[in-house]
């Protein structure tokens, strides 16, 4: 299945009616970016926020932090009114939380004044063909009597680079490969380098992919290993559009020599990669107002689809919190304002929820 990233851009809208979309399509995402709103509240469960009264002035706070800005005075009135509906939809979801009765939590952040299909249409959303995915890489072998840890957090090791931040540009794919580079090549050199997503954006049409309109993780590793390698961040930077490519095959810092594709649907067999490998390059369904305004705790959205993906991402470990909800523990790219300092727990064991084993990968290096 080819995956085409949601992309959400971080600007106001006029108001437009919804589209009609098909449930068999695949939808790319643009970044969100963000950032929850500090209030002074009842919270019985840490600091998760179950008012945001007066909404008058969680209203002014909200633009301010999110640099908001409206034509008319009645695209104002309109958005404050979807922004209170989201805050109430928080409040109601978050009073849930703190009972007991959900295993994560929501935050007002950088879409709080749009409504879900504008998460879901308007905002970047474009329907496109599904296309089976295809075995090219090698089939990944679990480790034989291998005892696996409880918890795994490769950034404990060293693996991760921090939290970066596609923009207004549908590279979810591009993150997900480097974030999974990243980590094999510090396995095998101990140097941690951030990889250049922009070269995977300019230069990988050739391999399928489309820039900021999506592309495969897998496709990414293909043209790594086809033109030797990535350059760093530094040395060719990330602008979130797509130019003409300007890749120096003299500046190539970490290649690989073909992927691995671990077996679809099996969470058994991520937990086995993730544990013995390291950051693993995952996709997921993202598409749920849940995720739109995730904040913390173990995501678990019963109407999440395994089979209907739209985001790439990095699954960087797994554990089990403290009231024995198992998670996945992955690395987004939207930045340290969004979810749980940019990463999320999404729920593990319950049928391959979100479609989090459906499209695994890593590279060989």
């Amino acid at each position: 299945m080819l995956l085409l990233c949601i992309l959400l851009v971080a600007i106001a809208t006029v108001f437009t009616a919804p589209q009609t979309q098909d449930q068999n399509s695949i939808i790319r995402y643009f970044d969100i970016q963000p950032a929850s709103v500090k209030m002074t509240v009842t919270a019985p469960k840490g600091h998760v926020v179950t008012s945001f009264e007066p909404y008058d002035k969680s209203w002014e706070k909200f633009k301010l932090e999110h640099s908001k800005s409206y034509h008319t005075i009645e695209e104002e009135t309109y958005r404050r009114t979807v922004f209170k509906k989201n805050a109430l939809k928080i409040e109601e979801h978050n009073k849930q939380y703190s009972l007991g009765q959900k295993s994560y939590y929501l935050g007002i952040n950088q879409f709080a004044d749009l409504e879900h299909w504008e998460y879901m249409q308007h905002h970047g959303f474009q329907v496109k063909k599904t296309v089976n995915r295809t075995r090219t890489g090698s089939k990944f072998l679990p480790p034989l009597n291998a005892v696996l840890p409880e918890n795994v957090d490769w950034r404990d090791k060293g693996y991760v680079t921090p939290v970066k931040n596609q923009g207004q540009c549908g590279s979810c794919w591009s993150f997900s490969t480097t974030g999974a580079l990243e980590g094999q090549h510090f396995r095998k050199s101990g140097k941690l380098l951030s990889l250049s997503e922009q070269q995977l954006v300019d230069c990988s049409g050739d391999y399928g992919n489309e820039g900021c309109n999506g592309g495969l993780m897998d496709d990414a590793f293909k043209y790594i290993k086809a033109v030797g390698g990535l350059e760093t961040e530094e040395d060719y930077p990330y602008t979130a559009k797509q130019h003409k490519c300007d890749f120096d095959a003299s500046e190539t810092v970490a290649s690989d020599t073909g992927f691995v594709d671990v077996e679809s649907g099996s969470e058994s067999d991520l937990k086995k990669a993730s544990a013995s490998v390291g950051p693993i390059s995952v996709a997921i369904d993202a598409s749920h107002q849940s995720f739109q305004l995730y904040k913390g705790g173990v995501y678990d959205e019963e109407e999440c689809s395994s089979k209907n993906l739209d985001h790439g991402v990095l699954c960087i470990g797994y554990g089990t919190d403290d009231s024995g909800n198992d998670y996945w523990l992955v690395k987004n790219s939207w930045g340290e304002t969004w979810g749980d300092q940019g990463y999320v727990k999404m729920t593990r064991n319950k049928d391959n929820q979100c479609g989090i084993a459906t499209q695994a990968s890593y590279p060989l290096v």
